[in-house]
């Protein structure tokens, strides 16, 4: 079998946007944990992408113990403007498993199919659901057709390797059911998994819904195991929220997903060996549906450890950086940040009283502004002050990650002529490992994790400036300076960014009256 081929290098399969947005009755919405409110509750500060929201009076009193449920039109516009703005998350009445087809793509490695499938027949919610096994031109296909068989899935074969995004269309071509479940052969479902993803689905407007992909738990684990435990780059972490372009949450791996059929049409774009499912949440989100992670549904992982085959890795995850550029511009940036953050943080580099004051002057203009936008908050002064602060944290960091992921070969070539770039560049490179070990909680000790965190980022920006140059383009390496826009508010949530340079700005939501 084969797949039709992409239509064009620099755009995937088109997608139909949602025939409708409304949530219905009795759906329901809570407050996201981290969002903080003033004392009489009608300023929000929190979302994805983070941002300032007022709230009517009305509304205000609606969210007074942080949640509520869709009684009437009001209510709807209300819970999906804050679920779009990230600040609250949904809480959909349970939905019971079923009408979902799973597809797994595999390619030989006949004993990880046959454990997933051990698993999916065993878990009461997927006994008795429909499964097709891709095998996406095995050089043995005897093993692979031999597990399908022993677990009643139905086999298609491709007779040629097609890569792992026509494998997963040929399963959507012949799913039949509205929801199919994507399942790498080397996940291990937890049980209980599908559930929570299906749940989602009770928003009209969600066309994917992701959980989280976890470390299956390994004997004598080593150092690259317990890396892995926390800083794989398929895990996308604790907290919830939709999946949005440019946010902390900006994609989420095809390793298992769950899609609308519908929605996603003929699926991901063929022509992709890696990256594949960035592209896919990206059409999504620009094509105007929903996604979201959910992370209390829990899938096991079978990491790569071995040293050569975990760099090889990396790099090839580096690669498909060239081709999302060129898809989406603008949308996956090694850098986005506010310009004062920027050059402030540039004149803090070149260091001496006078480039220090002036960054201070910048970062002082910016809380200033944020005042002006936010003279209702309890404390005006010392909220824009933090923010300001946090947007110029938030730059520095990332331009930390620059010098040492995505430009690393510039870094290294400035400290090879320059003895104060060489000392910037090791204490970037130690100063940022040893602040992510702390914030990981690694069982590993502080120097070893951040000389594997060293070498991940090394493996992943050779990839990328391996993409960049088969593709003969600069886009991946391109940073992206974020304009700000003034919020209105006019008859609204007013949705005000709140300073934070990584951040994408939005415009006003309405006021529910």
């Amino acid at each position: 079998m084969t797949a039709a081929p992409d239509p064009s290098p620099h755009h995937g399969p088109h997608l139909e946007p949602p025939p409708a947005t409304g949530l219905p009755y009795g759906f329901g919405v809570e407050l996201d944990a981290q969002v903080h409110r003033s004392r009489d509750g009608r300023l929000l500060l929190g979302g994805s992408p983070p941002r300032l929201l007022r709230l009517s009076a009305t509304a205000a009193r609606l969210l007074a113990d942080g949640r509520f449920g869709v009684t009437d039109r009001a209510t709807a516009a209300l819970a999906r403007r804050l679920l779009d703005a990230g600040a609250a998350h949904p809480r959909p009445p349970a939905h019971a498993p079923g009408r979902t087809t799973v597809v797994v793509p595999v390619r030989d490695r006949a004993d990880l199919l046959d454990r997933l499938l051990t698993a999916l027949r065993s878990d009461p919610q997927t006994a008795d659901l429909p499964l097709l096994v891709v095998d996406d031109g095995s050089r043995n296909p005897a093993p692979v057709a031999d597990a399908a068989r022993r677990h009643g899935a139905r086999l298609l074969v491709h007779p040629h390797n097609l890569g792992p995004a026509a494998a997963r269309n040929t399963g959507l071509r012949h799913a039949r059911t509205p929801y199919v479940a994507f399942c790498d052969s080397d996940v291990r479902p937890e049980a209980g998994w599908l559930a929570p993803l299906l749940a989602q689905f009770a928003d009209p407007a969600v066309a994917l819904a992701a959980p989280r992909i976890v470390a299956v738990p390994v004997a004598g684990a080593g150092r690259l195991d317990r890396y892995e435990e926390v800083r794989s780059p398929l895990d996308m972490g604790a907290r919830e929220g939709p999946v949005v372009p440019l946010s902390a949450l900006a994609y989420v791996p095809s390793a298992t997903i769950v899609v609308r059929r519908s929605a996603v049409g003929t699926g991901f774009a063929p022509a992709m060996r890696v990256a594949e499912d960035v592209d896919l949440c990206h059409r999504l989100h620009a094509a105007g549906w929903r996604l979201r992670y959910v992370p209390r549904s829990r899938v096991g992982h079978q990491h790569r450890t071995d040293l050569r085959s975990w760099l090889a890795q990396r790099a090839g995850y580096g690669t498909g950086a060239a081709d999302l550029a060129l898809r989406h511009p603008g949308q996956v940036p090694p850098l986005y940040s506010s310009p004062w953050s920027l050059a402030a943080c540039a004149l803090l580099l070149r260091g001496g009283p006078g480039p220090t004051a002036a960054a201070a002057a910048l970062t002082a203009a910016s809380a200033v502004r944020l005042v002006r936008r936010m003279p209702d908050a309890d404390a005006p002064v010392r909220a824009g002050t933090l923010l300001s602060l946090a947007a110029l944290r938030g730059t520095a960091e990332q331009l930390l990650r620059c010098a040492t992921r995505h430009h690393w070969p510039l870094a290294v070539a400035a400290a090879a002529y320059s003895g104060r770039a060489r000392y910037l560049l090791l204490a970037a490179a130690v100063a940022e490992g040893l602040a992510d070990h702390r914030r990981s909680g690694a069982a590993l000790d502080p120097l070893t994790y951040t000389a594997v965190r060293r070498l991940d980022d090394l493996a992943y920006g050779w990839g990328v400036w391996q993409g960049a140059w088969r593709r003969r383009t600069a886009a991946p390496l391109v940073p992206r300076i974020a304009r700000s826009r003034s919020a209105k508010g006019h008859r609204g949530i007013d949705r005000t960014p709140a300073a934070a340079p990584s951040r994408q700005p939005r415009a006003n939501l309405a006021r529910q009256q």
